[in-house]
């Protein structure tokens, strides 16, 4: 398996991780109120994704997502890590409900989920 295909599945672990926090939570909304715990980790996740995003180097694998899609995703890595006081929820709230979607609907083309 190249390192890219485990990269893409490492990136559907997290877009499903993003899931359960969420139902667990009872919702996105309610899972980005909290905090303590469920906050914390669908940033991670978000993390995760840009920088597995970011290091995908076969051109037929990164060809199958928009450049927009990588870019945005690696640039909201950034942005968490380095300037995590000053996360906007609500932008974040709005990558969860619209561009993840996109990004998992391309992770399960390339790996027939």
């Amino acid at each position: 398996m190249s390192e890219d295909i485990a990269r893409i599945k490492f990136v559907k672990k997290m877009i499903d991780s993003i899931g359960v926090i969420v139902n667990r939570h009872g919702g996105l909304s309610a899972a980005l109120a909290d905090e303590e715990e469920a906050q914390k980790a669908l940033l991670m996740c978000l993390q995760q994704i840009g920088e597995s995003l970011n290091k995908i180097k076969d051109p037929g694998i990164r060809g199958a997502f928009d450049p927009d899609d990588i870019k945005g995703a690696y640039d909201v890595r950034m942005f968490i890590a380095h300037d995590y006081m000053g996360v906007n929820m609500a932008i974040i709230e709005r990558i969860l409900r619209e561009k993840i979607p996109v990004i998992k609907e391309t992770v399960c083309t390339l790996l027939d989920c």
